[in-house]
């Protein structure tokens, strides 16, 4: 549920009209409901109120400051894959020892930075990396809580694009390397193994594949210390549930709970969960203005002024969001692609889109894009990122500032052979 309803056929988040937003800050923009976050981050942390549990938002969803200071100050934790990751997160007030570090490409620099902190710990990758991090650790007289990322080879049924648990992907490792590296970290004398950690993808919309691959990491735990003797505290199961973009029906936040909890309950562990999309998603959405209405031979256009570098979903996972007018009215129907700007084909919000015929200024919303929508945003063909807004019951405030042309070109500059 959001906070996104129409009110006498004008779309309102929360107590403000978008229509209102639009004409102080211009179009495009993301706007955010922060009554809808709120709600989202309570569902979630009630659905496993049962057991030992910690809730890290995973910070690749949506890295706006204010989103990440809303769910630091209700004392939520943070999933990471970077160094700025990190550094925003510290920065937004989350405590150390509730951020787990995620991600294949820790570089020395954000290993560094992390141990510094004094994160909870580092989902590890490979042996390779579980070296360094020993090796780090040991060279600013550290201690490195550390699990290892297993590969339960089960299939999500998402995207491809967004699968990571099956054995041809790049995250994790297989079962019989996870227990030698587990062997080789009880080994390593700035190294504390803590926890073992799993993810299977994103936009997950069954509860099933959740289960088989806690199974599947529960029979390793039991080997691993049965095996090796280690002691592990946490279970990382990772995000990945979906939400409700079109016609999809994921299961409740009870049913995913459950898929857990019958296979967790009686084992002395805190189970660690990173929940992005299922936060956020339905939390946010980008505005846009219509500028051009164009018949082709085979097509209708209706052509807006955001593009694939502000929304790059629909191009790179041909994903579906829904298109709302911002202002209803008694239209008939029209069937469209909805593209930018963009000089590429594949510069789309939607295609054969069945919508109230649009005409010129007329302004759109673009639902559920609180999560992968300005973080995977860019500055292609020279255009500035967009503004982000939220809305807190009757007020709004603008979150991130529209860029510049000036923004465009800040830390550039000319070598001296140009002068030549």
């Amino acid at each position: 549920m959001n906070h996104f309803t129409y009110r006498q056929n004008q779309l309102y988040c929360e107590d403000v009209a978008v229509q209102k937003i639009a004409a102080a800050v211009g179009t495009p923009f993301y706007l955010y409901s922060h009554a809808t976050l709120i709600r989202h981050l309570k569902a979630f942390r009630d659905a496993f109120v049962k057991i030992d549990h910690l809730v890290c938002f995973s910070a690749k969803a949506n890295t706006n400051f204010a989103i990440l200071k809303l769910f630091a100050d209700r004392g939520c934790g943070l999933d990471i894959v970077s160094g700025g990751e990190l550094y925003r997160g510290l920065k937004a007030g989350f405590a150390p020892e509730r951020i787990v570090y995620s991600g294949v490409g820790k570089r020395v620099g954000e290993i560094d930075d992390a141990l510094k902190a004094g994160i909870l710990m580092f989902n590890l990758e490979s042996v390779d990396e579980l070296k360094l991090i020993d090796q780090r650790a040991g060279k600013l007289n550290q201690r490195a809580r550390v699990a290892i990322r297993v590969n339960p080879d089960v299939d999500p049924k998402t995207h491809p694009y967004i699968s990571t648990g099956l054995k041809k992907n790049k995250f994790g490792i297989n079962t019989e390397a996870a227990i030698e590296g587990y062997r080789l970290a009880a080994r390593l004398a700035h190294v504390d193994v803590v926890g073992i950690d799993c993810h299977i993808g994103s936009q997950i919309t069954e509860a099933g594949p959740f289960e088989e691959a806690l199974q599947s990491v529960k029979a390793l735990l039991l080997r691993i210390k049965s095996e090796t003797g280690i002691d592990i505290k946490y279970i990382d199961m990772g995000g990945g549930l979906g939400i409700t973009y079109g016609d999809e029906s994921p299961p409740s936040l009870n049913e995913y709970a459950k898929a857990f909890m019958q296979n967790i309950e009686g084992m002395a562990v805190t189970l660690i969960l990173e929940p992005g999309r299922v936060l956020v998603g339905n939390a946010g959405i980008l505005v846009t203005r219509a500028l051009y209405n164009k018949d082709g031979q085979d097509k209708r256009f209706i052509i807006v002024d955001a593009g694939m570098n502000d929304l790059l979903r629909p191009t790179l996972y041909d994903a579906f969001h829904a298109i709302e007018p911002v202002v209803r009215k008694k239209a008939s129907k029209t069937v469209a692609d909805v593209v930018g700007p963009i000089c590429e084909s594949g510069d789309f919000l939607a295609v054969d889109r069945r919508l109230d015929e649009v005409n010129s200024g007329d302004l759109l919303a673009v639902m559920s894009t609180g999560a992968y929508g300005f973080v995977m945003s860019s500055n292609y063909c020279s255009r500035p990122r967009v503004a982000e807004v939220m809305v807190n019951d009757d007020q709004f405030h603008v979150v991130k500032q529209r860029e510049t042309y000036a923004d465009l070109v800040r830390g550039e500059s000319l070598p001296p052979f140009l002068d030549d």
